[in-house]
């Protein structure tokens, strides 16, 4: 078993409500039954087309680096499993490259918008509510395996990472993403007294590069890039966001890349399973 000292989020001031939710695999499930993710940016109907609209253009605007990292149309006919799929925002992009798109996740909730939000769109997937720690697929069932942002959110990283090689055929390749320890936004919560989101989920941590890379043990080589950076904030208002979003954001902005890349609150961490015999 590999074994992963990661740093939590977890403080006094919110202990009470991970307890309340059960550090469990029930417990994670309850919590994100009721935790819909960037719900506060919606203005249309949970469920409706436009909702998930809101939900696509927010989340790539505030990951823009993402559709550069990962090639949404590049799996066409390839079976594509994510892993905490949520709402399917980003499984949509996969289904429209032509992937054969599977999403599982611990809140039927989310399955349920998951499946509509893909029935909306006229775009075939098969979604079910499942432990991503203890997969009911066979062995080599997925060419791909895209879990961002689910590793740092359950109760076994490790676990989970075992389970996403199991599933994956020879020469299959995982794309995942985890929060950095060393970043930018987890100094600047902590000098605004802003707290991260989700941090009262009931499992919550943050990685270093080398204990990310510690997870893609199994696997013959993996690959991982900081991104990430700041972008204006559309979820937080009053005096702390305007000069979040009018002196911080350019100011960081203006700094070279090769300076602050070391910061990005993402880890994206991509990986491919040894050939057979190898």
């Amino acid at each position: 078993m590999i074994e992963t000292h990661t740093e939590t989020l977890r403080d006094d001031a919110n202990s009470e409500d991970c307890t309340a939710f059960g550090e469990s695999i029930d417990g994670i499930a309850k919590y994100w039954n009721e935790h819909i993710h960037d719900l506060a940016i919606a203005t249309h109907p949970v469920g409706s087309l436009g909702f998930f609209d809101e939900l696509d253009a927010y989340r790539f605007d505030k990951l823009r680096y993402l559709p550069n990292l990962v090639d949404f149309s590049g799996f066409a006919e390839k079976r594509l499993l994510e892993v905490g799929c949520g709402a399917a925002i980003d499984l949509v992009r996969f289904a429209k490259g032509g992937a054969v798109v599977t999403g599982i996740d611990l809140a039927a909730t989310s399955i349920e918008l998951a499946e509509k939000n893909l029935a909306l769109r006229n775009l075939e997937g098969d979604f079910q509510v499942m432990n991503g720690e203890n997969m009911d697929f066979p062995d080599a069932s997925f060419d791909v395996v895209y879990a961002h942002g689910v590793l740092q959110y359950t109760s076994n990283p490790a676990k989970m990472m075992q389970e996403i090689h199991r599933v994956l055929k020879p020469g299959g390749q995982v794309i995942s993403m985890v929060y950095n320890t060393r970043s930018w936004l987890k100094l600047m919560s902590i000098a605004m007294g802003v707290a991260l989101e989700h941090e009262d989920a009931p499992f919550i941590r943050t990685f270093t590069h080398h204990q990310f890379a510690e997870l893609f043990a199994p696997f013959g080589n993996h690959r991982i890039v900081p991104e990430r950076f700041p972008v204006p904030t559309k979820l937080h208002t009053g005096l702390k966001a305007i000069l979040y979003n009018n002196v911080f954001v350019g100011a960081f902005n203006i700094l070279p890349r090769f300076m602050t890349r070391w910061s990005g609150w993402h880890l994206m961490g991509f990986a491919t399973k040894r050939e057979t015999g190898r």
